[in-house]
């Protein structure tokens, strides 16, 4: 069940990074997504964009009483005028003409449809028969999706102008995703970053998440998640309202970017094992509680086939050439991908400002890491010496820690204060390390907390700074730049035309990556060691903590037995699997290094 023009989208990626990848990408039938988090960023953008294409625009300020869902709708809009503008224009364009048109058709895999029938329309020699199907094909083309993000549970709760609490829908997310969807667009809002049940019966109040007669949605359900249980138990309770989820995507807890998730050492071949064997019990199971919902408003449940039923399953997080993508097609029986940092080196999909873009190319393996800095208090993937680290330790030099907090989208600890703030702000930090320095605590235990108190920096704001900067919105001497690529990026060496790296996806050229590119499995097999590693050096011999250290163990070598058979398979194109035999051998041996020291502890 092909979801889209191509096998691929580029997921989201930090709050700027993929903010204007439609306006770029949309138009030549590529995917892509939006984040929504930071609405004074969208409006910056928006306003951008609106004197780049002659647009109207006028200024949502902050004192607008439902502002934030407002500039976000507004944005979309933008956004959606935009690539509809370039796509009518793109149609009218002859074919064989070094057009884009032309760019749209040659991007295409090759087992698409149109892109066959696109290579046999220069043979043809009658001219009737010629524009008839130059016509059939114009008309069978479609831009890529505007898709939308929203981080479920980054929803804080906020006060109106006169410091009252304002009911629950003027929360950060129920306010984006009422931004969404009262939007012009028809396209997918990627639910992520966990389960917030008030935000899903939000949902339910807008008719462009449900069936229309005609059996369309307008607006469609996409859920990130970690596992089949997780796409179940979402799934249900969406479905119970007669919702529908168009998309579960899966990504791995670890070899991804951005904020990284862990699971307990479930690893990626046995969650798509587990997907491809289950899958027809998600219809199964959310297709009566749906007719059911219908039923009960007196709705008619439109007439439809099974493969319009049944929900697409994607995959992302670390993938990074041709060969891993077509087992992923083929051996798990998915509908897509999604090809992340990758493109970040991509100038024409993506918004990377030039010093930044500079220290990924240059950037090794041992560059990038999983950090504390979000406020979240959940590992973020990172890479050293950007703009943002700079800044940071710069005010810790200075003796003024943390932000200012302009923005407060990541508020969240009540430790000092009524009212949640972030820990990644002055406030909290100096009353921290206070804290920190009059405890009884050894030096040196002192001097750790602190150190993790100060890690902590502002991502409202830094990751939106490097879009602003490329937009000219910004002088790049402003500086503090935030990024948040996935390991995978340390492969790819330089900036790449989009031709160049959607040629690389579909195996078209000679792999941008070198041969000894450890296999993405193989990625995520060591990251959940280094992970659990982590998890035993801090346990506290407890009984509790050491079954979850075995819960995770046990996994893990579930998992690599799966990597084993995978490694004694015939090899995709340019797989290396050679790598995945190797890791897994290591790992093992880890392993047990790692419970033998838990053990001579317990």
């Amino acid at each position: 069940m092909r979801t889209n023009q191509h096998l691929f989208h580029i997921p989201v990626m930090g709050t700027g990074h993929s903010i204007d990848s439609p306006i770029r990408v949309a138009h030549l039938g590529i995917n892509s997504v939006i984040s929504v988090v930071d609405d004074l960023l969208c409006e910056k953008i928006r306003r951008h964009y609106c004197k780049k294409f002659d647009l109207p625009y006028k200024n949502i300020p902050r004192s607008a009483a439902d502002g934030r869902a407002e500039r976000i709708t507004a944005y979309l809009n933008t956004v959606r005028e935009i690539v509809r503008h370039k796509f009518d224009e793109l149609k009218q364009q002859p074919f064989f003409a070094s057009s884009e048109k032309d760019r749209y058709f040659q991007l295409l895999p090759f087992d698409n449809p149109i892109k066959k029938r696109y290579d046999a329309l220069n043979a043809l020699a009658d001219p009737e028969e010629r524009q008839r199907l130059a016509d059939q094909l114009t008309e069978a083309m479609t831009p890529g999706s505007i898709d939308v993000n929203i981080m479920a549970k980054v929803d804080a709760l906020r006060n109106d102008n006169a410091n009252t609490p304002m009911s629950p829908e003027f929360s950060d997310a129920s306010a984006a995703l009422r931004g969404f969807a009262n939007s012009n667009l028809s396209s997918g809002l990627v639910l992520s970053a966990g389960f917030n049940p008030r935000l899903y019966s939000y949902l339910s109040e807008f008719q462009d998440f449900y069936r229309e007669k005609s059996g369309a949605i307008k607006k469609k359900i996409i859920l990130k998640v970690s596992d089949f249980r997780s796409a179940l138990i979402q799934g249900k309770f969406l479905a119970k309202k007669g919702l529908e989820v168009a998309e579960f995507r899966i990504e791995s807890g670890l070899n991804c970017g951005g904020h990284a998730f862990a699971s307990d050492g479930h690893l990626l071949p046995v969650l798509l094992e587990e997907f491809r064997e289950k899958r027809q019990m998600l219809t199964d199971t959310f297709r009566p509680l749906v007719q059911k919902f219908y039923e009960s408003r007196g709705w008619d449940y439109p007439e439809l086939d099974e493969e319009e039923l049944q929900p697409a399953i994607t995959v992302q997080g670390g993938i990074g050439i041709s060969g891993e993508m077509e087992r992923l097609l083929d051996e798990y029986e998915l509908d897509g991908t999604g090809w992340g940092s990758p493109f970040l080196l991509v100038p024409e999909a993506t918004c990377v400002d030039e010093e930044t873009t500079k220290l990924l190319e240059k950037s090794g393996e041992e560059d990038l890491y999983l950090s504390g800095v979000s406020p979240l208090g959940v590992p973020f993937n990172n890479i050293r010496g950007t703009g943002s680290q700079v800044h940071t330790r710069r005010r810790i030099e200075k003796g003024k820690p943390g932000s200012k907090c302009p923005k407060g989208f990541l508020v969240s600890n009540t430790e000092f204060t009524e009212n949640p703030i972030c820990t990644a702000s002055s406030e909290y930090q100096l009353l921290k390390i206070d804290q920190i320095r009059n405890s009884e605590l050894p030096d040196e235990e002192k001097e750790e907390e602190t150190e993790k108190v100060l890690e902590k920096t502002c991502l409202c704001e830094n990751l939106g700074t490097g879009a602003l900067i490329r937009l000219g919105e910004l002088k790049p001497t402003y500086g503090r730049q935030a990024i948040c690529p996935g390991p995978n990026i340390a492969w790819f060496s330089r900036s790449y035309p989009l031709e160049e790296m959607v040629d690389h996806i579909y195996g078209r050229i000679k792999p941008l990556v070198p041969e000894e590119r450890p296999h993405m499995f193989a990625k995520e097999l060591s990251m959940y060691v280094d992970y659990l590693e982590s998890l035993a050096e801090q346990s506290e011999e407890d009984a509790a903590e050491n079954r979850k250290l075995q819960k995770i163990r046990k996994n893990l070598e579930k998992g690599m037995e799966k990597c084993l058979e995978i490694a004694s398979s015939l090899p995709r194109r340019d797989e290396n699997l050679d790598s995945l035999r190797e890791t897994v051998q290591r790992e093992r041996q880890r392993l047990d290094r790692i419970f033998g020291v838990v053990a001579a502890g317990a």
